[in-house]
């Protein structure tokens, strides 16, 4: 096991940056031990608030190695 760690951060539609909304974090650096980089983003997407399921497609999962 070693540790990671990783964010998860909310993206912006076109229409709302041309509104002025800029990406947000969502869930804030975590450290966690994983066995690798897929255990971490598994770890890492269990995070994300349910809230912001529906925009999973917006969603980037930052992740690395401490």
């Amino acid at each position: 096991m070693k540790l990671y760690q990783y964010a998860v951060i909310l993206h912006p539609t076109e229409d709302e940056k041309k509104a002025g909304v800029v990406s947000k974090v969502i869930v804030d650096v975590t450290t966690v031990l994983a066995p690798n980089d897929n255990g971490a983003a598994m770890l890492a997407g269990r995070a994300i608030p349910e809230e912001y399921l529906a925009k999973i497609d917006r969603i980037e999962v930052a992740v690395r190695p401490f």
